[in-house]
């Protein structure tokens, strides 16, 4: 009887790990080109039904908090730029890279109010500089200032998110801002800022697909689904971009013409799995991070690709 018990209690425990999931709650933000459009569009919903799985939609303001939500599991599958994943890795945060699409380095910048006084990399030294700390933009302000022969300790960092950003450098309360689209875009559009420096030469700025390690090894068909929804979305945004862009401008409420700026820095959507390239360019990232003390420990980020089962 006690056998019994035992081979029982292994069965259901077994049994639970492999369980399908019934929901794929998606953490996604404005500049989840990809993501957003696949919403509006109505295609994964399709593409899961057969498998008995529904689709969550969350929206965050940038990287950083979707991954600390697919840390506590309010999202099981999230987007990001380069740089969130780095520090979830160095807390522990149990998560693994599903896929990426290419690199669009001129789809973040350095901006500047258009009177500044302002003229190079170097002349951030002392500057008040905003940024989200943890984003893709954190990142980008490292190279730039690598570039410049300075570090993070020559400028005075403004960690604000993105719209506290913006009110910030709006108002003259910051001397610099680092984003990426579509708020690069805003600012353009709003004719109030420059670029001192876009990713070009500095960073790749890769775009990232990400899961809870445990509902991609239980779910290896439910990622498989999403990748290559994601991917065939590419004909799509690629190929009727004033569409594209219209659709993203009802779902923000922004002006369309933000959204064919946006769309213009950005070439191609299809995901992939992570190649050696790739993984090489995201550990130069954890590196640089690693170097600066930014983050409390080194990082291997080829130990936390995901391999489909």
């Amino acid at each position: 009887m006690k056998l019994f018990k035992t081979l029982l209690i292994s069965a259901l425990a077994f049994a639970g790990a492999t369980a399908s999931a019934e929901e794929l709650s998606i953490g996604f933000q404005k500049s989840s080109v990809n993501l957003v459009v696949l919403k509006s569009r109505g295609l994964l919903e399709q593409r899961l039904k057969p498998l008995g799985v529904t689709v969550k939609w969350t929206e965050f303001a940038a990287g950083p908090p979707i991954l600390e939500a697919l840390n506590v599991g309010s999202v099981n599958f999230g987007m990001t730029g380069d740089t969130p994943p780095v520090f979830a890795q160095a807390a522990g945060t149990n998560l693994v890279y599903v896929g990426f699409e290419a690199a669009k380095p001129q789809g973040s910048a350095i901006l500047i109010p258009k009177n500044s006084v302002i003229k190079t990399l170097a002349d951030l030294k002392g500057k008040r500089v905003a940024f989200t700390k943890g984003s893709s933009a954190h990142y980008l302000v490292l190279r730039a200032l690598k570039k410049a022969g300075l570090t993070i300790k020559d400028i005075q960092p403004a960690y604000l998110q993105p719209a506290d950003a913006r009110a910030a450098f709006e108002r003259g309360n910051v001397d610099a801002w680092a984003v990426w689209d579509p708020f690069y875009a805003v600012a353009e559009r709003a004719n109030t800022a420059r670029v001192l420096s876009d990713g070009k030469g500095l960073s790749n700025n890769f775009s990232f697909y990400l899961a809870s390690r445990q509902f991609a090894d239980q779910n290896p068909k439910v990622i498989a689904a999403v990748i290559d929804e994601l991917s065939k979305n590419d004909a799509f945004l690629t190929g009727k971009p004033r569409e594209v862009a219209d659709i993203l401008a009802h779902y923000t409420g922004q002006d369309v013409g933000i959204f064919e700026a946006m769309l213009a820095r950005h070439p191609r959507y299809q995901v992939a799995p992570l190649n050696g390239e790739v993984i090489a360019d995201q550990q130069r990232v954890a590196n640089s991070f690693q170097e600066q003390g930014l983050i409390p420990r080194t990082v291997k980020v080829q130990d936390i690709v995901w391999r489909r089962p």
